[in-house]
């Protein structure tokens, strides 16, 4: 029910990646695929995801708070959930003054099988291994891929710039938000009762944990919950419809504001910090950018503009319950990076990431390992993560019965695909299979780092946006326009999809 409520040494500037450049497809360009004339930006996620329409703006209303667009909002998933059939309207096309620049398509390394290796040179004189560990996601291994120098150095000047908490749990405005929610508990109850038997079950609640309050729900604490707000009469843990009706939301808010959330009951725990890597940064953490962008084989464009390096630390006890790294776009919401020019008004923003690029800095004396609970699943449903009482999203619990366990270990880099290709050389749909976590660490300090490579879905924004970017570097100088994009843009974010 706290869903109802709510990564030294020489620069290698001048090397390229040792392998054959991706081929495109003929078809597509003979379909004008280069002109940046955007196509309707679709909903990311299938309509059974974890990331479905409806519980994505539910989630958007509980965590961002707006107050103004709440019932609209509610009232247009109740009744066109899931139908992109219309129009698309103005809202998802991007506006700006004049044609954008042609943007070529995105590469994606091929992953062949699991288990293949390859070698590419990224650095100077050496050779870098790159195994595919997974096809679902499209995962890739490389170790070695930072020195323990550079792993050191990045610890360091995290620890010089000041870590933050990762989560913050809301304060009495959250509930100020909630008590003025004018919607029915009916609606509320369609909205979560996913397979439509008219009974809420306990995984129906549980998949819903994301958009509660911060913390991570667990099949006792709602039992514990439903006997202390006598929600459950009989106590099977199942609610119906009269019984949910029956429910008083207060009471709800009161027994959670007397239950104080200890740290191991958040949906993560960790800190965390942003390091700047643009041009004058420190000569490592801009080596680290090439290395990156020749590992990627994107424009320099936009690798450029993508968020700083995340430096997160998880202590003893540290946590990060499975997730996916990107949110779906829809009309009501925008990528962050691109909303800085977008002339659009949306009340929702999301994080856009094509790539996540993951460092190991240290290694780990106990647990700690990036869990991918369905990687290469022959099939994926949301609900099946949420079997017997067996949450497989839950990395406190349950990392041991995800598929797939990468340990941590010193300068190793792991990278995978948050978005399926669109066959046309752009993003397509999320990956529901790149859903993962951090696993519980039982002794002992984890250090990693993050490079996530924002791309926004609409093709036209994304060129408007690295246009506009292109353009404040001319008239403002070389320095001006990293801090403005980088340091402005994500200086107050603290928690990611």
């Amino acid at each position: 029910m706290a869903a109802v409520a709510a990564a030294a040494g020489r620069r290698p500037e001048a090397l390229s990646p040792q392998w054959a450049p991706p081929q495109h497809d003929p078809a597509g360009a003979a379909a004008g695929l280069g002109d940046c004339e955007d196509t309707p930006v679709r909903p990311l996620c299938k309509p059974r995801s974890i990331c479905s329409r409806a519980y994505f703006l539910v989630l958007m209303v509980f965590v961002h708070l707006y107050l103004g667009n709440v019932l609209a909002l509610l009232l247009f998933v109740h009744y066109s959930n899931g139908d992109d059939s219309g129009d698309p309207g103005p809202q998802r096309r991007a506006q700006g003054p004049g044609p954008a620049p042609t943007l070529a398509p995105l590469t994606r390394l091929e992953g062949i099988k699991v288990g293949y290796e390859r070698k590419v040179q990224l650095v100077a004189d050496r050779d870098h291994l790159i195994r595919t560990l997974s096809l679902k996601p499209l995962l890739f291994e490389i170790p070695g891929f930072l020195s323990d120098e550079e792993c050191r150095l990045i610890i360091h000047l995290a620890q010089m710039k000041g870590l933050q908490r990762s989560q913050i749990l809301p304060t009495e405005e959250y509930e100020e938000a909630m008590g003025t929610m004018q919607i029915s508990q009916l609606d509320l109850f369609q909205l979560l009762d996913q397979n439509h038997d008219g009974r809420l079950q306990l995984h129906e609640v549980l998949a819903q944990t994301r958009l509660g309050n911060g913390r991570w729900m667990t099949p006792e604490n709602i039992q514990e919950m439903y006997s202390a707000i006598k929600a459950d009469p009989d106590g099977d843990g199942v609610l119906s419809r009269q019984e949910f009706s029956n429910m008083d939301l207060r009471d709800f808010h009161k027994y959670m504001r007397s239950h104080k959330a200890e740290s191991s009951q958040l949906v993560r725990n960790s800190h965390h910090t942003w390091l700047y890597q643009g041009e004058g940064a420190h000569h490592v953490m801009r080596a680290i950018r090439q290395r990156v962008l020749r590992l990627t084989r994107l424009s320099p464009e936009i690798v450029e503009l993508s968020e700083p390096l995340q430096v997160v630390r998880y202590g003893e006890g540290g946590h990060y319950h499975a997730h996916v790294d990107s949110g779906p776009v829809y009309p009501e919401t925008i990528c962050s990076h691109t909303k800085l020019v977008a002339n659009e008004s949306v009340p929702f923003e999301t994080s856009c990431r094509y790539m996540t690029v993951l460092f190991y800095l240290n290694n780990v004396t106990g647990g700690g390992e990036t869990v991918f609970p369905v990687a290469d699943n022959r099939t994926y449903d949301e609900m099946s993560l949420i079997q017997d009482d067996v949450d497989l999203r839950d990395t406190r619990r349950h990392c041991d019965k995800g598929n797939l366990r990468v340990k941590p270990r010193q300068g190793t880099a792991v990278f995978w695909y948050n978005y399926l290709p669109d066959g046309q050389g752009w993003v397509g749909d999320v990956d529901d299979y790149s859903l993962h976590g951090g696993c519980l660490v039982t002794r002992g300090t984890k250090w990693i780092a993050n490079n996530w490579i924002n791309v926004d879905p609409s093709r036209a924004r994304q060129a408007l946006f690295q246009q506009e970017m292109a353009r404040l570097a001319r008239e403002g100088g070389a320095d001006s326009q990293p801090e403005w994009a980088l340091d402005r843009a994500y200086r107050h974010t603290r928690v990611e999809l």
